[in-house]
């Protein structure tokens, strides 16, 4: 089994085996972290990995995961501002008011 160094922010370098190392890539745009417990601290040690070290890493026996996005990023966004304070106090007295609240999921409808 090989022997990998890391850094862990915490203590520094460490030294890992490819059973210790787990590497992630992202299928929407091939960016890729690698992750890793700490021996010392026990703390997740998530970081940034290029191609070339994804391959390094693999070829060395470290296991490889593909992950795909949420599609709820892909929607298109609202063109209006953030929400306001007054925005969440209208949408409070909106639910408190049956006959509003229809009112105003029927011109949903009709659009």
């Amino acid at each position: 089994m090989a022997t990998i160094r890391a850094s862990c922010s915490e203590c520094g370098d460490v030294e890992l085996t490819t059973g210790d190392v787990h590497v992630r890539v992202c299928t929407a745009d091939n960016q890729g972290t690698y992750l890793f417990r700490c021996p010392v601290c026990a703390m997740t040690v998530v970081k940034p990995a290029e191609a070339r070290t994804i391959d390094l890493l693999v070829a060395s026996g470290v296991s490889y995961e593909t992950w795909e996005p949420p599609l709820e990023l892909a929607e298109p966004r609202g063109t209006g501002g953030p929400i306001t304070h007054d925005d969440l106090i209208d949408f409070h007295h909106l639910l408190q008011d049956d006959e509003r609240l229809w009112q105003a999921l029927g011109a949903l409808d009709d659009r």
